[in-house]
């Protein structure tokens, strides 16, 4: 029961988070249907283009199915590549195969499997962590450094980053991003969301030349005080890339659930 309230949890702050997505620009849309939210960026650019799983499947397989098909018939009419996002633990372990089957069968592939970390309260640091100047992202000079990080740590196109993450109509809502300055020059990103009860952490990068030395720690510690003071939230949560489990346990996260990421080929 707990670790479905997790995954619940988790899976709420993700889908507000994606919505930054269909907000980035005048053409982006997001539409709420039962069971699952459709993001279209405005771009063709699969990973901004989200079907994202919300609440939890009873065994019923005609449901899933359902929450599949409306997303992939919506992409598909358009010609756009997008992308699937589930929970493991919030489809259930009889309907997984199907949910395969079914994106599959739409010709996608599976990208990744992420871990759902979720943290009550940060572990204190274990280590030295450099000093870093954190700026929200709240103008051109900002915007535009989140956008640059992002494309070198997550190897999105810089033209896509600039398009999304460079709009100011993009931070009007819940996404918050965050940048980190060392000497005046941007090195780390950070972004939170507060909803579903909890604060979650996403486009967690650094650019190369800078990494290994503690400074998307440094940012992250920063922003989340931040977050801690203004709106009393402690417990965390985020989905782990491969790159970042060893950082985010020495932090005091543990998985707790499991995220499947399909995508167009």
């Amino acid at each position: 029961m707990a670790q479905m309230c997790d995954a619940r949890t988790i899976t709420g702050n993700l889908s507000e988070a994606m919505r930054f997505f269909g907000r980035a620009r005048a053409d982006a849309e997001v539409h709420e249907l039962p069971g699952v939210s459709l993001i279209y960026c405005g771009l063709d650019y699969a990973a901004f283009n989200a079907g994202v799983m919300g609440d939890s499947i009873p065994d019923d397989a005609s449901e899933l199915a359902r929450r599949i098909e409306a997303p992939a018939d919506h992409f598909e009419s358009r010609r756009l590549r997008w992308s699937y996002w589930y929970c493991d633990d919030v489809v259930g372990k009889t309907l997984i195969p199907h949910a395969r089957a079914l994106l599959q069968r739409r010709g996608m592939v599976e990208l990744t499997d992420a871990p759902g970390m979720m943290a009550p309260r940060l572990a204190p640091r274990s280590r030295y962590l450099p000093e870093v100047e954190v700026r929200p992202v709240a103008d051109e000079t900002t915007r535009s450094a989140f956008a640059h990080i992002t494309s070198l740590s997550f190897e999105v196109p810089w033209t896509i980053c600039r398009e999304v993450y460079g709009a100011e109509r993009a931070w009007r809502g819940s996404f918050r991003g965050y940048v980190g300055f060392v000497d005046g020059v941007a090195v780390s990103t950070t972004a939170v969301v507060v909803a579903a009860g909890v604060a979650g952490i996403y486009s967690v990068g650094t650019i190369p030349g800078k990494r290994g030395r503690g400074y998307a720690e440094a940012v992250m510690r920063k922003v989340l005080d931040r977050v801690r003071e203004e709106s009393g939230v402690e417990r965390t949560v985020l989905q782990s890339t491969r790159t970042g489990y060893s950082m985010y346990t020495k932090m005091g996260y543990e998985p707790v659930t499991s995220f499947t990421i399909f995508i167009t080929e």
